[in-house]
């Protein structure tokens, strides 16, 4: 069977998490999009361990991981991540391969990525790890891929730099290289997770235009970037926050208000660790918002979502959510495109009562307070999507499983 993971939101939803406890019972876990400027935190017990490309399967020791087509890969610091979980006591040897497929980040790259945004009248608040760069060149096509590493006539393109860079790293790419989609076609009987990075609204088609990430963030780069067919994806998970955030530049109609809702958005940013595992930045916090949250699962078949991030909310009054945008004065109920409609868009609310309760002790959904179980199901009915999985913790055990996520969805 396989199995998509996908951000349903601005990205940072704690896909890596959900990843991590998921692939407890996969066999080999393929990342299809992004780069280093992703970020995910696994917390074991005591341990915890930042990934920025490395699928979070790496963690279990029987499980292979793959870098797939659709990313782009800085060398540097793929093998530096490597060498921290050697350094951690992580066995990685045999279990790590490359898509050859995949694109590599120049260094180049990251100086004119950051040259660029900061060149723009309205910047987009990229990484600065040269993403973007790498996707233009490969839609202009004059990217290197890991398969052109043994292709002399394109090294020799390349200017004595980008050579000089690339030489000491050659022989250890293609050591990790393999034919994706053959690999797959091999194992078709096993277990397989597809992750996504960022999310939905960040998302180069889908998302809040131009202030999104260069790659594909929805499910459907599953199948680009994990070099399948897309009937081949059995199910497609949407992992979201219990409330919205967003890093960087760009609309977002739920987001606290500075000033009257400084103290909530405090808050929520220092409870839920709301600081970017990449670049350090503390993200923009706002209302669960629903009008978005709806869209992601129409644009991408969510066959399940999963909720993370729900106990950040134990100890307050009242929780809202954001469920119509007021756009001067029409009232929206769909997601708009236009940027200038988002950043005129002011969220209309409802109000739940808050629990307060802990919810780190539970150990089935039906052990949750009512209220808790009330704001769940109204998502579920307000999105047409079940809540499968919600994430009440950081360590892989404060995760509740409503329904297995390796069973078939009935749509």
């Amino acid at each position: 069977m396989k199995v998509v993971v996908i951000g349903a939101q601005w990205g940072d939803e704690g896909k890596g998490k959900i990843v991590d406890y998921l692939a407890k019972e996969a066999q080999i876990i393929v990342r299809f999009s992004g780069g280093a400027n992703a970020g995910h935190t696994i917390v074991i017990g005591d341990e915890e361990y930042a990934l920025h490309l490395i699928p979070s399967g790496i963690l279990y020791p029987d499980k292979m991981v793959i870098l797939g087509a659709g990313m782009v890969i800085d060398p540097v610091a793929l093998f530096n991540e490597l060498a921290m979980l050697k350094d951690r006591g992580i066995d990685t040897a045999g279990r790590v391969f490359i898509s050859d497929r995949a694109h590599i980040v120049l260094p180049r790259y990251i100086k004119i990525d950051k040259e660029r945004d900061a060149a723009r009248k309205k910047p987009i608040g990229t990484t600065g790890r040269g993403i973007g760069i790498t996707y233009s060149m490969k839609s202009d096509r004059d990217g290197i891929r890991v398969a052109d590493l043994g292709w002399p006539d394109k090294l020799d393109e390349l200017d004595a730099r980008d050579r000089g860079f690339l030489d000491p790293h050659i022989e250890k790419l293609q050591a990790m290289a393999i034919d994706l989609s053959t690999y797959l076609v091999h194992r078709k009987n096993s277990q397989v997770l597809f992750e996504g990075a960022q999310g939905t609204l960040l998302d180069l088609d889908l998302g809040t235009y131009p202030y999104v990430s260069s790659g594909v963030s929805c499910a459907a780069g599953a199948a680009i970037g994990g070099c399948v067919g897309p009937r081949a994806l059995d199910k497609v998970l949407g992992v979201f926050k219990a409330y919205s955030t967003r890093v960087g530049n760009g609309p977002f109609p739920s987001e606290f208000n500075p000033g009257s809702e400084d103290d909530l958005c405090c808050f929520v940013r220092n409870t839920g660790r709301e600081y970017g595992v990449t670049t350090g930045r503390p993200r923009r916090c706002g209302y669960l918002d629903l009008v978005a949250l709806r869209y992601a699962c129409l644009t991408n078949s969510i066959d399940a979502l999963v909720m993370t991030h729900l106990d950040v909310y134990d100890t307050l009054d009242e929780i809202k959510a954001c469920i119509a945008y007021r756009v001067e004065n029409a009232l929206v109920e769909s997601f708009p495109a236009s940027i200038e409609a988002l950043n005129k868009a002011k969220p209309v609310l409802r109000s739940f009562p808050g629990w307060k309760k802990p919810l780190s002790g539970a150990l089935a959904y039906e052990e949750f307070p009512v209220a808790a179980m009330e704001y769940i199901e109204f998502i579920e009915r307000f999105c047409e999507t079940p809540i499968d999985i919600v994430s009440v913790g950081y360590d892989r055990k404060e995760t509740i499983i409503r329904k297995s996520p390796w069973t078939k969805s009935g749509k």
